[in-house]
């Protein structure tokens, strides 16, 4: 990124000349217009090109990249994922398919479901050991956070009874596990246990879409024997998961806005 240039990629402007231009004799020298006509005439920029800049804007990550800044947006990231799926466990109205299967055991062995979401993250990694996946700093902080965080705030928050309540903290709750997917995966220092399962399985050849559907129906029907409760918010789960996630991770990658600056200063 160049200093003539905001975030947008347009040409910056003097923020006093409501035109875009400035004082010829301004020792900051003049600016182009901004605008859609400037007091020179020029043209306003192309359709496409403001399009792309409402983009960029989509895109641009939410929290820049700067030192020491990884490492809590990972801990913020992962203390919102287990609280998204409190809220959505709380909605009574149908968990996603491996709360389905803590939820399961919780009902039928005992302990919270947040501790079996950590007792199952740390099993799950011993399936990356066949598949030769390497754990990042991450990928232990999930096993240790998510779960506990879950069995936090549902032992401390009390679940709502009404109906319009129920929906409203399921969507949030849907919503949010958007917002921290992209969070903490957008910080770089490794995947969770379950996705690094499926991902490694699908290095070796296979879909990705087929691993995931696979694993997580398989992990969903023995969270239903198990006496798990799904839902309605099973399935807008499933449906919306995927979306959210393609929208926020871009919003948090702090790797790809380090890429796109790097890259800018090498045109520079």
């Amino acid at each position: 990124m160049t200093s003539t240039r905001d975030s947008l990629g347009a040409e910056k402007s003097d923020p006093t000349d409501p035109n875009g231009t400035s004082d010829p004799n301004d020792p900051t020298g003049p600016t182009r217009p901004t605008g859609p006509t400037g007091a020179s005439g020029a043209a306003a920029p192309p359709a496409g090109r403001r399009a792309r800049g409402i983009g960029a804007i989509i895109q641009r990550p939410l929290i820049p990249d700067r030192p020491g800044r990884r490492l809590p947006q990972l801990i913020l990231g992962l203390a919102l994922y287990g609280v998204s799926d409190a809220l959505v466990i709380q909605s009574g109205l149908g968990v996603e398919p491996w709360d389905a299967l803590s939820q399961g055991l919780s009902r039928t062995v005992g302990l919270g479901i947040g501790m079996w979401t950590n007792i199952i993250g740390a099993l799950v990694l011993l399936l990356w050991i066949p598949l030769r996946n390497k754990p990042g700093l991450g990928t232990v902080c999930n096993v240790l956070l998510v779960g506990t965080v879950m069995d936090l705030y549902l032992t401390w928050t009390p679940a709502p009874d009404a109906l319009w309540l129920r929906w409203t903290v399921l969507l949030s709750g849907v919503v949010l596990n958007g917002v921290a997917t992209g969070a903490y995966i957008g910080a770089g220092l490794g995947p969770g246990p379950r996705d690094g399962l499926m991902t490694g399985w699908a290095a070796r050849g296979h879909s990705i879409r087929g691993v995931r559907w696979l694993i997580e129906l398989t992990v969903l029907a023995i969270g239903f024997l198990l006496g798990a409760t799904l839902g309605v918010g099973t399935v807008i789960y499933a449906l919306a998961i995927g979306p959210l996630a393609q929208l926020f991770i871009p919003m948090f990658d702090l790797e790809r806005r380090a890429a796109k600056e790097r890259s800018a200063a090498g045109t520079a």
